[in-house]
């Protein structure tokens, strides 16, 4: 059936195209990108980074990762998508087919960018794919609307970067990485292969944020398996498709979770976070968990609670053993010992605050980040989450999503994607029109809105989440 609102594809791809992007790249770090075929035959792209033993451009990183812990794809491709992935002309004609009017385009090979060690190269190859994908979608601005990849390796080239793509590029949205890898403090010199997470809530981030807030521009984070990132449980499985199950969810989550409790959200109220290609059915467990722990963990917790000494002994005398009253004694001077023991050092007060109040930036119950519109999650046709997002989460259930067709990889679901997902039994046609329309315009806010630039795409007033406007 014809729409009577734009139908917005919240997350697809570009499969850039290697013989045009490299002409972007500076010359001065050209050399240090190409294209390759693995020892199984599979397409990669290969970059020198920085060796951090050295700190020469020599260490060879290969992406998606071939093989081992955490490894990436192999037959990446979609039989239907790949070529319109690299070709707006097939892109288009698939999305009049299917009844899309718009695309929010995310890159593919930018996903291995966040996992770079050498600052200097992120930005050099951020700042030429962000040149490449507006060239490219330019001459469709109304119907393909690329989003900007910010260098999270050098956060004050990433604000700079995120204002050009913004203001000059007008691109309506920039995306980063769940986090940033960085060597193991107990091993740096097996980096990357061992890595942790500098986490989005990190103070050197802020700045990013709040240009994000002033420039009111969504920020939609995007993560893969095999791109370097450290991803949690899906670096300890060595099949693909088990790390994929694992990836993306497992990033999204930790990146949720450290934006909430550690008080990023409440710092920039207005700002959007979207947490894309990880699905929602986990979300209504997920936040349910993270409202338990503020509930019994911050609000109602209370550090001064332990064993009672007097309740624990008498409760030992009366379950004494058959051996009487002198194991009651001595296990008793056992015990007495036991808890009067203390250790070597103490913790300053400052130690002890922080050991007791983990998280001081968490001022309210996290499902209020959900109700007033700072989270965005994707979901593909075929999931079956939203027929029961409303009932789990309540009315902020049927604000959470947007439909993403994830068009250009190997588990887009294109034929049928509209109807999939407005049309299907239990989904009322309001609820169909906040999945396909409404609540991408809502996390995307007026960039995109002014780029489609089309009149029923005005929100009514009576609707802050059509409107875009925060509560």
């Amino acid at each position: 059936m014809s729409r009577s609102y734009p139908v917005i594809d919240s997350d697809s791809h570009k499969c850039e195209n290697p013989l045009v992007f490299v002409d972007f790249i500076p010359p001065s770090h050209r050399d240090r990108f190409s294209v390759i075929r693995d020892r199984f035959g599979e397409q990669r792209f290969r970059i020198l980074d920085r060796n951090p033993a050295t700190g020469a451009p020599d260490l060879v990183r290969i992406f998606p990762q071939p093989e081992g812990l955490g490894k990436g794809t192999y037959r990446p491709y979609h039989p239907e998508t790949t070529i319109g992935g690299l070709f707006n002309r097939v892109r288009l004609e698939h999305m009049d087919r299917e009844g899309i009017d718009c695309q929010v385009i995310y890159g593919s090979m930018t996903l291995g960018f966040a996992g770079l060690a050498d600052p200097e190269l992120a930005v050099a190859l951020c700042r030429a794919y962000n040149d490449y994908i507006h060239e490219d979608c330019h001459s469709h601005a109304d119907r393909l609307h690329p989003v900007g990849v910010l260098p999270l390796q050098d956060p004050a080239e990433a604000v700079s970067e995120m204002r050009r793509c913004v203001e000059q590029l007008g691109m309506p949205a920039v995306t980063i990485a769940p986090q940033l890898p960085r060597p193991h403090p107990a091993a740096p010199e097996a980096f990357p292969e061992l890595r942790v997470p500098k986490h989005l809530s990190h103070p050197d981030f802020l700045p990013i944020f709040a240009e994000a807030e002033r420039l009111d521009v969504a920020i939609g984070i995007h993560g893969a398996p095999g791109m370097g990132l450290a991803a949690g449980a899906a670096d300890q499985l060595d099949t693909f498709t088990l790390v994929h199950v694992f990836a993306n969810r497992t990033l999204q989550q930790m990146a949720i979770a450290k934006l909430v409790f550690d008080g990023v959200m409440e710092r920039f109220p207005a700002l959007r976070f979207g947490f894309l290609e990880a699905g929602a059915g986990w979300a209504p467990d997920f936040f349910h968990t993270l409202h338990e722990h503020w509930e019994k963990r911050i609000v109602d917790f209370d550090p001064s609670v332990e064993p009672s000494v007097p309740e624990f002994l008498l409760e030992l005398a009366r379950e004494r053993s058959a051996s009487g009253e002198r194991m009651l004694v001595r296990k008793s001077r056992k015990l007495l010992a036991m808890l009067f023991q203390h250790s070597e050092t103490e913790a300053t007060r400052e130690e002890l605050r922080a050991f007791r109040e983990e998280h001081p930036g968490l001022v309210r119950d996290p499902l209020e980040y959900l109700e007033r519109g700072q989270i965005f999650l994707s979901i593909e046709p075929d999931d079956p989450a939203p027929t029961y997002l409303a009932s789990a989460l309540g009315e902020a259930g049927k604000r959470l999503c947007g439909m993403a067709v994830d068009y250009g990889h190997w588990d887009a679901t294109l034929r049928g994607c509209v109807r999939l997902v407005g049309d299907r039994s239990g989904i009322a046609p309001d609820y169909a029109e906040r999945l396909l329309s409404t609540n991408a315009l809502a996390f995307y806010g007026r960039r995109l809105r002014q780029r489609i630039g089309r009149g029923h795409v005005a929100p009514s007033a009576e609707d802050p989440w059509r409107t875009g406007q925060l509560q």
